[in-house]
């Protein structure tokens, strides 16, 4: 009876041990969690997940791990993580590429299947710019000249099969203007081609531009955010400039795979949520041009499949070709 006893005393122990918090979510062994970037090293969603990283382990939380798997767009990393086992270990950071790709060319995973949502980490405001010395002031003006000159005024910006092309796409349709878009492999290339001359303008996020913005070196005509961007206060949004409801925005999440187990979904949205809150990373994310994240769980999934569907919309308004 005794020897009974202390075995039962272990069993109830184990069990208390296992329904702590952070205990029985990941095995000991497991601590660091790997979060897959699909996009080359040195990007802002590189710097924006090792800031979170740094975060959560310096809160407390797990080792993260930032581990670039680049390539095909962001399909290579993607597909990756999607058939990565979903115990908790494996995370992928998603960018609007996550939901434009599936209507561009056939893949081996399904977004809105494949994966589950935690949060949205952070938004990138994205801007029109021109050359200072360009003749061009306004949105305005470079519509005008487009119109007068149609296929000669050209836009460069990453692609193809980025959101940067689909907001391309949408200022064409909605402008009812014919411009020639210039594709490059990342938002550096098509600012050092449009300082060159070599474009009549570019679209990029505020953490790239805002380097050449303070120092005069381009112009800033208007952001596609659907509000306008703080430090920038005097550029218009598309929208108000005429073309209601135009709106196109670029965010940074994380996901991790389906089937992944609820109580560690909640886990990962308690760090990453706790992260993004925090002071510390509100003034980091600021001084890079990011903007702080917070939609979570069920609705960082609206957002995901919202963006699908218009991404998707304006794939067949374009008429654009599966690659």
């Amino acid at each position: 009876m005794q020897r009974y006893r202390s075995w039962l005393a272990l069993v109830l122990v184990a069990a208390a041990l296992v329904a702590m918090p952070g205990i029985g979510a990941w095995p000991q062994s497991a601590r660091t969690i790997r979060v897959i970037l699909p996009f080359p090293p040195g990007g802002p969603a590189d710097a924006m997940a090792r800031l979170l990283a740094e975060q959560i382990g310096g809160a407390g939380g797990p080792t993260m791990v930032v581990e670039s798997h680049p390539g095909a767009g962001s399909e290579i990393g993607t597909e990756y993580v999607s058939r990565a086992v979903p115990d908790g270990n494996t995370l992928l950071i998603v960018s609007p590429s996550f939901v434009v790709l599936p209507h561009l060319r056939e893949l081996n995973y399904d977004p809105l299947k494949d994966f589950a949502p935690i949060c949205e980490l952070a938004e990138f405001p994205p801007l029109i710019v021109v050359n200072s010395q360009s003749p061009y002031r306004t949105l305005a003006d470079l519509i005008a000249a487009a119109h007068a000159r149609p296929s000669v005024l050209t836009l460069g910006t990453i692609g193809p099969a980025t959101a940067s092309q689909m907001a391309f796409e949408m200022l064409k349709r909605v402008a009812n203007v014919d411009m020639t878009f210039v594709p490059f492999t990342g938002y550096t290339p098509a600012i050092q081609a449009l300082l060159s001359n070599q474009i009549t303008s570019a679209l990029a996020d505020l953490a790239t531009l805002q380097g050449q913005l303070q120092t005069g070196q381009l112009r800033a005509l208007a952001t596609t955010a659907h509000a306008r961007v703080g430090p920038l206060p005097d550029v218009p949004t598309v929208a108000e400039l005429g073309y209601k409801d135009f709106a196109v925005e670029f965010f940074v999440g994380v996901v991790a795979p389906a089937g992944t187990p609820r109580k560690m979904i909640s886990q990962l949205i308690e760090w990453f949520s706790a992260a993004i809150q925090s002071s510390q990373i509100e003034k980091r994310f600021a001084a890079l041009g990011f903007l702080a994240g917070g939609q979570c769980g069920g609705n960082f999934g609206a957002i995901l499949r919202k963006q699908y569907e218009d991404y998707g919309r304006v794939v067949r308004d374009a008429n654009l070709k599966p690659e």
